[in-house]
């Protein structure tokens, strides 16, 4: 079943990520793809398949596993897993403005 995770704002520090390429929302999909919206509207599909058939995945090697990639969570506006690993919001919302559907090169 997919999960969905909202933007959670820090309310010890009073941050509301506000730039527009911040991510609002995730949604994990079967076959390890992330549906994002941004805060400006963009959407799309962010396929995270490649880390099952990558060489040297560094810090993404336990989101092979289907279960802790399920434990993505969207902190101030970046996606990110309990083990530290992220990606970098600009850089989806730049890639996913131009295709609505875009495979992460792990």
């Amino acid at each position: 079943m997919p999960s969905q995770t909202a933007t959670q704002e820090n309310s010890a520090a009073g941050v509301i990520p506000a730039a527009p390429w911040r991510i609002q929302a995730v949604t994990v999909l079967p076959d390890f793809k992330l549906a994002v919206s941004f805060r400006d509207g963009t959407a799309g599909i962010v396929d995270c398949s490649r880390i099952l058939s990558s060489d040297n995945p560094g810090i993404y090697t336990p989101l092979a596993s289907q279960d802790f990639f399920n434990q993505v969570s969207v902190e101030l506006g970046v996606l990110t897993w309990p083990n530290g690993a992220d990606l970098d919001p600009g850089w989806l919302h730049e890639e996913l403005s131009r295709e609505k559907q875009w495979s992460v090169p792990f």
